[in-house]
């Protein structure tokens, strides 16, 4: 398993997290052997927005006795009882009989990440400030209840809002090719509005972990695919974790067939997780924009060009870090030797070695 460091709470995350949704399907006792299966396998973070409120119990059963060794996403603002099914609310009282219930269910006295539960608009955010769930969800942050707060949303603008705050330490963002070029459900906000707010979560340390990588698993299927061909889970999964301030996707397993699949990925290859067919279908504000997706590779010259692209763009938007970081490559952008090999093979139309000139620039003045 590969781990990433979440900065404002010094967790180590697994890269492959697990969406819960769908784990009740196969039984309890299925149920239980995915999730212990999922921990031997070395993932650690498990996000508790699901359909089904038998999941809780499965958890209490499977990772009570580890609990020290897991991180739970639970969700101020998902309502949950016993046989009923999954409701939103902002309701105070509401939030805090289930936030109740969902402890009791988990066999915890602590949540690690309390999340600020689905803001798609600043009237949900008004309701939730106003009705005092955000209180509440403080509260017990001050208590040790909550160890660090968290938001999901699926709209860039609300979670600008909401980061503008402070207070959040995670992001939950549906993040995959589909929405992120403008195609989709919850394909919020234009690519480059998009991007910018996984640069700024990286410059500010928030951690994203991502839902919905398949988008529903229409990336999956051909006939649904904006891309006319199918996008395999991998291709999928890397592509989110390419992105600035992404530090696990959670895909939705039910059962330890799933969960070996997905774990798969640990094991494919640089071909198996190259997305760049989604150069086919991108709209006009991404074209010419690097994603870092390396499809340029190898460089004549050594160069790691989306590495230096991507600490070009946090540096830009005030990441004091990923400075440091360019700083400590063993070759910058000034070594390119502009053999104009990336740009031929550059899926986005970017003209790197244009952008190596422009990055030498800015770091020699900065």
């Amino acid at each position: 398993m590969e781990y990433r460091v979440n900065r404002r709470t010094g967790d180590r995350i697994s890269v492959l997290g697990v969406g819960t949704s769908g784990l009740p399907a196969a039984g309890a006792k299925e149920g239980a052997a995915t999730l212990e299966m999922a921990l031997e396998q070395g993932i650690n973070y498990f996000d508790l927005a699901t359909a089904d409120s038998a999941c809780f119990p499965i958890f209490g059963a499977a990772l009570a006795g580890v609990r020290r060794q897991v991180l739970y996403q639970v969700h101020f603002g998902a309502n949950y009882a016993a046989g009923k099914p999954y409701s939103w609310t902002t309701d105070l009282e509401t939030v805090k009989r289930s936030v109740a219930w969902q402890l009791e269910q988990l066999r915890t006295d602590y949540i690690d990440y309390g999340f600020i539960h689905c803001m798609d608009e600043s009237g949900d955010w008004r309701r939730y400030v106003d009705n005092g769930v955000l209180q509440f969800l403080e509260a017990l942050k001050a208590q040790g209840v909550v160890r660090h707060i968290g938001l999901s949303t699926h709209t860039p603008a609300l979670a600008r809002e909401v980061l503008d705050t402070g207070l959040a330490d995670m992001m939950m963002f549906s993040i995959n090719p589909s929405y992120d070029y403008q195609h989709g459900e919850y394909a919020n906000g234009s690519a480059t509005e998009r991007m910018a707010l996984y640069r700024r979560c990286e410059a500010e340390g928030v951690g994203i972990s991502v839902m919905k990588a398949f988008a529903g698993g229409q990336l999956l299927d051909a006939r649904t695919s904006p891309f006319g061909q199918a996008l395999t889970e991998y291709q999928c999964i890397q592509y989110a974790l390419d992105k600035p301030g992404v530090l696990t996707v959670l895909p939705g397993v039910r059962d330890r067939a799933d969960l070996e699949r997905v774990l798969g990925f640990l094991r494919a290859g640089e071909a198996e997780r190259d997305y760049s067919v989604i150069s086919s279908l991108t709209p006009r504000d991404a074209e010419g924009a690097c994603v870092y997706c390396n499809h340029c590779q190898p460089c004549p010259a050594g160069l790691d060009v989306g590495l230096i692209n991507k600490y070009y763009d946090l540096a830009r938007a005030g990441d004091a870090l990923a400075a440091e970081h360019y700083r400590s490559l063993s070759l910058g952008a000034d070594a390119c030797i502009s053999c104009g090999h990336c740009d031929r093979r550059c899926p986005f139309h970017v003209s790197q070695s244009a952008r190596m000139r422009e990055i030498a620039s800015y770091f020699r003045q900065a």
